[in-house]
């Protein structure tokens, strides 16, 4: 779990002894993960129509590859959830709430992953956020809903009580990084700053009991409960890749192949970990999700292999 500055005011207003440190065997997938991801990326569009034997003979193409992988997540996930299911693994309410921000995440990531650094600073007129900007406010808001989350949570209101604040302390967002802040650095740092932001969120979060995420909460104003915020989790994120991708329309962006290809990649990896994001005793579960993730960056190597004009088969 990190300790940083962004993340006192989290920190303070959430119980320790209800914290779910992310398992540091899924935080190796992740690293596997993206090990594969890089290795995909060194294939040129040009070469995905190139033979791949699969399966000791069969031939298939590169571009299929991919897809193998991509299928071995949504396997993995499958595995992985009936082994939560059949051990009796606690996840709990709050928990399920968040869960699809993180598959919200990777799809986000899949598609900011590909742009050159220009791209992020592109200006796409009328008005509009650059992707850096953008990702400033994700972040911010992130960090936003789960440090106003806590405070809310440790209020105890109901969600009709009259004397529901209208809206959370400034002095909370006064601590917070603000949206410029978290738009600073490479695009490689915001990335990895986006993460951050919404596995502390998760670690604090996810173990609060049923009867809190009943305790009141504004949201736009609008008397809501805790468990409706958590559920814009994911809501927000999907929302700023739809602005991501109008912005590159605006920007006149073409997408490669291979940049669609590999976004699917981390969509599905995304899903899957899903399954197992915010449970507790979930380790045999996230084994499998790892398994997964060391078998698509054997298969990685080899298609890169084939991609830079070398024979590659299983």
């Amino acid at each position: 779990m990190t300790n940083t500055s962004a993340d006192a005011p989290v920190l303070r207003y959430t119980d320790n002894t209800r914290a779910r440190p992310l398992p540091n065997a899924l935080r190796a997938a992740r690293v596997e993960l993206l090990a594969a991801i890089e290795l995909l990326r060194t294939i040129p569009d040009a070469r995905l129509t190139d033979p791949w034997g699969w399966k000791g003979g069969s031939e298939e193409e590169v571009r299929y590859g991919f897809y193998r992988i991509a299928e071995s997540f949504e396997l993995a996930a499958i595995d992985a959830a009936a082994a939560i299911g059949s051990k009796g693994t606690e996840w709990g309410p709050a928990a399920e709430r968040i869960a699809p921000a993180t598959a919200a995440r990777w799809d986000l990531q899949g598609l900011l992953l590909p742009l050159v650094d220009a791209t992020w600073d592109a200006d796409p007129g009328g008005g509009e956020w650059t992707i850096r900007q953008t990702l400033g406010h994700v972040i911010a808001g992130q960090r936003g809903y789960a440090a106003t989350g806590g405070w809310w949570q440790e209020r105890a209101y109901r969600a009709d009580d009259p004397a529901l604040p209208g809206h959370a302390p400034e002095s909370i967002f006064d601590e917070l990084p603000t949206e410029e802040a978290e738009a600073e650095g490479t695009p490689a740092e915001i990335r990895k700053r986006l993460d951050a932001a919404l596995d502390v969120a998760t670690e604090r979060l996810a173990g609060l009991p049923a009867d809190r995420l009943e305790f009141g909460a504004r949201w736009s104003g609008f008397a809501v409960d805790v468990g409706f915020r958590m559920g814009r989790w994911s809501s927000h994120f999907r929302e700023h890749t739809i602005q991501v991708e109008k912005t590159l329309v605006m920007l006149g962006h073409q997408s490669t192949e291979n940049d669609r290809l590999v976004r699917h990649v981390l969509a599905a990896w995304g899903r899957a970990e899903a399954v197992v994001y915010g449970a507790i005793e979930a380790d045999g579960a996230v084994r499998l999700l790892a398994d997964a993730t060391a078998g698509a960056r054997a298969t990685a190597a080899e298609l890169s292999q084939i991609g830079r004009g070398q024979a590659g088969s299983m």
